[in-house]
């Protein structure tokens, strides 16, 4: 049977290595880059194979960027009950398969989940191999592990953590065990771990994280950990893990531990530099904006001395949320990465390539312009290394190339949102006789003020002092 050929003639390659751009033709054979310069010329193509010639003269050629911290089931809550509690397991999934096509029109040409509702993540990421739907490349964990003590055990102990829910219990080895493997016989990609919410203390001992480690290894998968302080981080590190979300808040010495493990760091900045910066525009509470503003600026100061340090930063934004949505964000993260943590724009672009390439479970195959590797490539109508922000605009991104196919219908980037059905609010403050008497009813909930409220971002700021190395396991 022949071949597919394409061609892509006249661009200025951007080849994911880190070397300066150099003007280059690309030529595809079905899904795979078949030569890059000498050889991608019509002449390599047997007579009699068709080839479809691309015209990129003025534009660039990059590899397709991935995003290692995006959840497809979050369905762009507002609220977390809307993310645990609302929307049936069905909608869900409707809903991820809609979303997974805009996340692709984004120039995402891979994604990694971390972690999600059900089993949702491995069916869409089925789907997704099998041409079922337009997506991007993925890999997914199953629901978070946590501990009482950890992000996911949110909602009072009656409640519990509800089989819905993003996260699932594990206080004990037993548990962790048993949950592992089945996450495991149902086709998970990677084992997600949630740690402490605000990163000052360690939820999992360091032996828990051992046997986390130890047991998905076994099983030839990866494991990773929400770890905002220098306790998780560090005892992530001792354990193996293979890489780390988020690091806030790390001492020189985790820092050093982190440089010389080799495990990349995934800071994952979008959120937080969202609420800050836009959050007053969609409702946002001030105290969180002001606590993610806050948390930026710690966070500049732990990720500028791990880059000086030699660490690895990846790429991933925690799209999912209200305001982090599909399709819309996801080149942030690089702009980001230059700004708080001191990445110039190439690294920022190897961070979105070929350095997030093992999260994918493709190092060696995706991330480079590199004969061999898989064909996931943008063609772009301005140079992302003069300014990171053209890849931001999706009218920048001109032609999405994955696994060789030309993706055509992707064309219309109008994709409206669906996000899941929301909590069932009835009221924002109390209604009681005085404010029935015309007094004005407290913008708050009633009988909270600043310090007692608790939202994620704010006690993320007042939490993060106390954030340490402990100096045993305990």
């Amino acid at each position: 049977m022949a071949a597919t050929w394409t061609l892509i003639t006249g661009g200025t390659v951007i080849d994911g290595s880190g070397d300066t751009p150099r003007q280059a033709a690309v030529l595809i054979r079905d899904d795979r880059i078949h030569a890059v310069g000498a050889g991608a010329v019509p002449g390599s193509v047997p007579r009699g194979e068709p080839v479809r010639t691309i015209d990129a003269a003025g534009k660039w050629i990059m590899p397709g960027m991935v995003d290692t911290h995006c959840h497809m089931t979050y369905g762009e809550s507002l609220t977390q009950e809307a993310q645990d509690l609302y929307t049936s397991v069905e909608g869900r999934t409707l809903r991820a398969a809609w979303n997974a096509r805009k996340v692709l029109r984004a120039g995402v040409t891979g994604i990694s989940q971390p972690g999600g509702s059900y089993y949702i993540g491995v069916a869409i990421r089925d789907a997704i191999r099998e041409r079922m739907l337009p997506g991007p490349r993925m890999t997914t964990a199953g629901r978070y592990l946590t501990t009482s003590n950890g992000l996911t055990d949110w909602y009072p102990e009656p409640v519990g953590v509800p089989d819905s829910s993003i996260g699932t219990l594990t206080n004990t080895p037993a548990e962790i065990v048993d949950t592992i493997r089945r996450q495991v016989k149902n086709g998970v990609d990677l084992i997600k771990l949630a740690d402490s919410p605000f990163g000052d203390y360690q939820a999992f001992t360091g032996d828990e994280l051992k046997t986390v480690a130890d047991l998905a290894h076994q099983l030839n998968k990866r494991v990773t950990i929400h770890a905002r302080g220098s306790a998780e981080v560090s005892a992530a590190v001792a354990a193996g893990f293979d890489w780390i979300m988020h690091g806030n808040m790390m001492t020189d010495e985790v820092i050093d531990e982190l440089a010389q493990s080799r495990i990349p760091l995934v800071p994952t900045l979008l959120l937080l530099a969202n609420q800050a910066d836009y959050g007053h525009l969609v409702g946002v509470p001030a105290r969180a904006s002001d606590g993610c503003r806050r948390m930026l600026e710690k966070t500049a100061d732990s990720l500028h001395r791990a880059h000086a340090a030699g660490v690895t930063m990846v790429v991933g934004t925690d799209t999912g949320f209200a305001t982090t949505p599909y399709g819309e964000w996801h080149a942030r993260e690089l702009e980001l990465l230059m700004e708080y943590a001191g990445l110039s724009a190439m690294e920022a672009i190897q961070a979105a390539t070929v350095h997030a390439a093992p999260m994918l479970n493709l190092a060696g195959q995706v991330g480079e312009v590199r004969p061999g590797y898989l064909a996931d490539l943008l063609v772009l109508s301005a140079d992302p290394v003069s300014n990171i922000k053209v890849l931001q605009d999706p009218a920048n991104i001109e032609v999405i190339i994955q696994g060789g196919e030309v993706l055509d219908e992707l064309d219309d980037p109008g994709l409206p949102s669906w996000p899941h059905q929301p909590s069932r609010l009835q009221a924002t403050a109390t209604l009681t006789r005085d404010v029935a008497n015309g007094r004005p009813a407290s913008p708050d909930l009633p009988g909270w003020d600043e310090e007692q409220a608790r939202d994620l971002f704010s006690d993320i700021t007042r939490r993060g002092r106390a954030a340490r190395v402990p100096d045993t396991d305990g």
